[in-house]
């Protein structure tokens, strides 16, 4: 809720009137959360001019809306949602603006995602713990959202900033929540570990924790600071290198492994079969940032050839078409992409 009241309205849906098939009018009931939806000096309103090329005009609580017929129905469905996620108490930022035109244009691509109805309204996957609510602010992640709750073991694969890992730690501190789970275990693979942690100082929470610092900061952000340390002291929260994990049986837990392009082929199928009973496992990772030694194939890319097609096993792969950190951060994957690609070709060429 985020400290704010539930407000109540003559209508939950703006009202629209149709001047034309390119030119309509929202009327907004509640003058304050108009307001907010437009944003300050109408900012989101900008943002939306700018990424779906229309002309939206405030007025007070009203806003008009012209341009193609497309882009304009794209523009409603996403000021729609935004309206009722204020109403119930919900913030506007920018990222969420963004987040409802991806959703908006992708509904008219024709993905087939069930969360979207093209015609009516958005309608966004969700993960919610006592201290965040998360939506999906891309169809990629609306996909990835919904294979957590509906798969045992999943695969997000592609490129950072996409929220691969913040999710799945999301979706963990939910199954804790709820009782679904005993237990959350997190692992990275520190590409040195098991002979050089030794020669780190500190007992070995210490010694991990530089290698785990993102998932700390996804937990932090979902469950109280205090209870995560609780959680940590008594197990119900568990801090691992992979290297650690051999011989184990993960059963009622929510088992996240993050970096595992960094996993050798034998460090992944020796964590693949650590799954126990009434067990989650998440398997998140970037094939074009691996770090092994020249010459070591990663367990994740091996992992996805031999898995696929196997029942009970989701991969849902990102783009950076999915970067949901600053904007220039997708365009700084594109272009290491395109770089990339030419390179291969030149080495294909050579060969």
């Amino acid at each position: 809720m985020n400290g704010r009241e539930l407000v109540s309205s003559p209508s939950r849906h703006p009202r629209s009137a149709a001047i034309d098939a390119n030119h309509f009018v929202l009327t907004f009931e509640n003058n304050r959360l108009a307001s907010e939806l437009f944003g300050q000096f109408d900012q989101n309103l900008k943002l939306l001019e700018e990424r779906l090329h229309i002309d939206a005009r405030a007025r007070g609580n009203s806003v008009s809306i012209s341009g193609d017929v497309l882009a304009t129905n794209q523009a409603r469905r996403a000021l729609d949602f935004l309206y009722e996620r204020l109403q119930k108490g919900g913030s506007v930022e920018t990222s969420d603006v963004e987040g409802a035109i991806r959703m908006a244009v992708a509904a008219d691509d024709q993905l087939t995602l069930p969360t979207l109805e093209r015609k009516a309204k958005l309608s966004m996957a969700q993960i919610s713990t006592r201290k965040k609510t998360i939506q999906a602010r891309t169809p990629t992640q609306d996909a990835y959202m919904r294979a957590l709750e509906r798969s045992e073991l999943v695969f997000g694969v592609g490129p950072a900033g996409t929220g691969k890992t913040y999710l799945a730690v999301a979706h963990a501190a939910q199954l804790l929540e709820r009782g679904a789970v005993d237990r959350i275990i997190l692992s990275r693979p520190a590409v040195e570990a098991g002979e050089r942690l030794g020669f780190l100082p500190g007992d070995m929470k210490e010694k991990v924790d530089p290698y785990l610092r993102p998932l700390y900061d996804a937990l932090y952000d979902m469950i109280p600071g205090d209870k995560v340390e609780r959680a940590i002291t008594a197990g119900v929260i568990e801090i691992a290198p992979l290297a650690f994990m051999r011989g184990r049986t993960l059963a009622n837990a929510a088992v996240i492994l993050d970096e595992a392009q960094n996993t050798t082929s034998m460090q992944m199928k020796m964590f693949l079969t650590r799954l126990g009973e009434n067990a989650r496992m998440i398997i998140t990772g970037d094939p074009s940032q691996v770090d092994l030694p020249r010459g070591v194939k990663s367990g994740l890319v091996e992992a996805l050839q031999v898995l696929k097609g196997v029942e009970g096993i989701s991969v849902v792969r990102f783009k950076d078409t999915d970067v949901v950190r600053h904007p220039l951060v997708g365009r700084i994957v594109q272009a290491y992409d395109a770089q990339y690609a030419v390179h291969e070709e030149s080495e294909e060429a050579d060969r």
